[in-house]
C-alpha cells in the first residue's frame, strides 16, 4: 500500500480555497471589502516570503465564522462551492486523485486551510481523509470561537499532524512501500522532505529551484 497526500490550495485547486472563502463573504456583504483585501495581501505577502505568522493569519481567517450561526454558514458554503471552487477544480487533479484511489492507495489532503472551508472540498474530490487546521467550536452550542485547536497544519506542524493521524490508524511511515506528496509551495519542504517522493506541483520559485536541485518530479495540473 501505498500513501499519497495531497496540497490543496495551488495544487489540486487551480486557486486558494480561503482566499475565493474571503471574496465570498465580502460578495455577500459579510466582511468589509478594502479591510479584507488589504489584510489577505499582506498575509500573502508574509506567506510566499516564508514569514506568516499561523496563529496572527488564523485569528483573522477565522473571525468571520464566529459572527454566523452554523446553519447560516453552511448554507452560504454551499452556494461558494458552486460559485468559487467546482470552477478552479480541474480535469488533470481529479485525475491524479482517482489514480491513486483506483490503486488503493492510501489518501489525505493536508492543508493549513481550516477544516470548515477545506471539508467539502476534499468530499468533492472523493479524498477520504482531511488533515485541516482545526476551528475551535463552543461545545454548548457548536458555534466557532474563532481560534484554532491543537497545532495548525502549517510548515513542520504538517509533519506533527500527519504522525498523529497515521498512529491513529495504527500506521507509520515505513508501513508504506512508497509516500507521496504533491505541493506548489516551499513552505511545504519539511513534509515533501520526509516521503520517500515529494512531487512538486506548478510550483513557486523557491520550490522550483530546490526540486530541480534535488531531482524532484515537477508536474503542472493546469
Amino acid at each position: 500500500m501505498n500513501l499519497a497526500l495531497f496540497d490543496l490550495d495551488n495544487t489540486l485547486l487551480s486557486g486558494d480555497s480561503d482566499f475565493e472563502w474571503a471574496q465570498f463573504l465580502i460578495s455577500k456583504g459579510v466582511v468589509d471589502r478594502e479591510i479584507q483585501e488589504a489584510k489577505n495581501i499582506e498575509f500573502y505577502e508574509h506567506y510566499k516570503a516564508g514569514t506568516l505568522d499561523i496563529y496572527e493569519f488564523l485569528n483573522f481567517q477565522l473571525s468571520p465564522l464566529t459572527r454566523h450561526s452554523r446553519a447560516e454558514l453552511d448554507a452560504w458554503h454551499r452556494e461558494y462551492m458552486a460559485r468559487h471552487i467546482r470552477p478552479i477544480i480541474g480535469a488533470p487533479a481529479r485525475a491524479l486523485v482517482k489514480q491513486h484511489l483506483d490503486n488503493g492507495d492510501l489518501c489525505a489532503i493536508v492543508t493549513a486551510t481550516n477544516s470548515f472551508v477545506t471539508g467539502p472540498i476534499a468530499r468533492e474530490l472523493g479524498i477520504p481523509h482531511l488533515i485541516g487546521t482545526i476551528p475551535a467550536v463552543d461545545l454548548a452550542n457548536g458555534a466557532f470561537s474563532g481560534a484554532p485547536r491543537g497545532t495548525p497544519s502549517f510548515q513542520a506542524g504538517k509533519i506533527e499532524r500527519v504522525e498523529a493521524w497515521l498512529e491513529s490508524l495504527g500506521l507509520w511511515w515505513d508501513s508504506f512501500d512508497d509516500s507521496f506528496f504533491y505541493s506548489d509551495s516551499h513552505n511545504d519542504l519539511p513534509l515533501m522532505r520526509k516521503v520517500k517522493t515529494p512531487v512538486a506541483v506548478d510550483p513557486d520559485d523557491k520550490l522550483h529551484q530546490y526540486g530541480t536541485e534535488q531531482g524532484w518530479k515537477v508536474i503542472s495540473l493546469r
